[in-house]
């Protein structure tokens, strides 16, 4: 069986900018709050936390900084990936020197490449560093969908650990879970989809959701596992007012608004993302105080 990164509820992280980068004491104080809040491990430098639009500079600090805070306390895994197969291999070597615990690689964007391409790409990746990897297939951003029989051949790398699946097609999460077993483990790349992907045999969630509400995203991935499989499956229910609200424009635009509401000082998403609208963010503070 593979490494196993973490069992339950991982946070994609939101990154803290003001007007000289990074907020590394606001990006501090949540990454405590997270731990505190049971998340089992973060994941800093995706979609999540802007990556597409931080200088290298700025995503070294934002690792340093989560590894740092951490401190072993739960597993760090940054977010590599890239359209440009060389840069993705600068990238995630940066990382692992830097002591993250796993990588996570999004397929190529705008480039695209078959899924020929996807395996050369991986492998390359894979060979140039030790860490884990969990591959991340979200076609609605990037294009790109990593097939069934892909994450099969991918699964045969012995680096290449699991998938953060966000297709939002529950048959192809079946269907790599039939073909892989235990060589790739899967992840919900989908807060609406937590308690189908765990019971096709998942391992948790990489969540937006759990920037916000920490402890119960946890609490959903926990029950299930415990057997409380009706009190997850109401918590999973309860919740998607707010997965919705979260989601009523581009992540991060709403997270970002959420934690601010919250007490935090993140700032505004980074152009070409603008802050949310005023008749969106009036839902999203009512789903907010709804889910206390």
């Amino acid at each position: 069986m593979k490494k196993i990164l973490f069992k339950g509820c991982g946070t994609a992280i939101s990154t803290p900018f003001d007007e000289n980068g990074v907020n590394v004491k606001e990006f501090e104080k949540l990454i405590e709050d997270q731990i505190h809040n049971k998340v089992d491990s973060i994941i800093v430098c995706g979609t999540t936390g802007e990556s597409s639009t931080m200088t290298k500079e700025e995503k070294k600090l934002a690792i340093e900084c989560a590894v740092k805070t951490s401190n072993g306390r739960v597993p760090i895994i940054a977010g590599t990936g890239g359209n440009n197969t060389k840069q993705v291999i600068e990238n995630s070597k940066l990382a692992e020197s830097l002591g993250v615990d796993g990588l996570l690689i999004v397929t190529p964007y705008y480039n695209k490449c078959t899924q020929t391409g996807l395996i050369e790409h991986y492998k390359a990746i894979a060979k140039s560093v030790s860490l884990p990897i969990i591959l991340y297939s979200v076609q609605s951003r990037t294009g790109v969908n990593i097939e069934p029989k892909t994450c099969l051949e991918l699964s045969k790398i012995d680096n290449i650990v699991a998938i953060k699946e966000a297709s939002g097609n529950l048959s192809q999460v079946a269907e790599i879970a039939h073909l892989c077993g235990e060589n790739l483990h899967i992840y919900s790349g989908n807060d609406d989809q937590v308690l189908p992907v765990l019971s096709l045999g998942g391992l948790g969630v990489i969540s937006v959701l759990s920037n916000v509400k920490p402890e119960y995203t946890h609490n959903i991935v926990q029950n299930f596992f415990d057997g409380n499989i009706k009190k997850a499956t109401e918590m999973q229910l309860r919740a998607l007012p707010l997965i919705k609200a979260l989601f009523s424009e581009v992540n991060p635009i709403p997270v970002k608004a959420a934690l601010n509401l919250q007490g935090y000082n993140f700032g505004i998403p980074r152009l070409p993302l603008t802050p949310m609208t005023e008749e969106k963010l009036e839902v999203l503070k009512r789903e907010l105080n709804n889910l206390n």
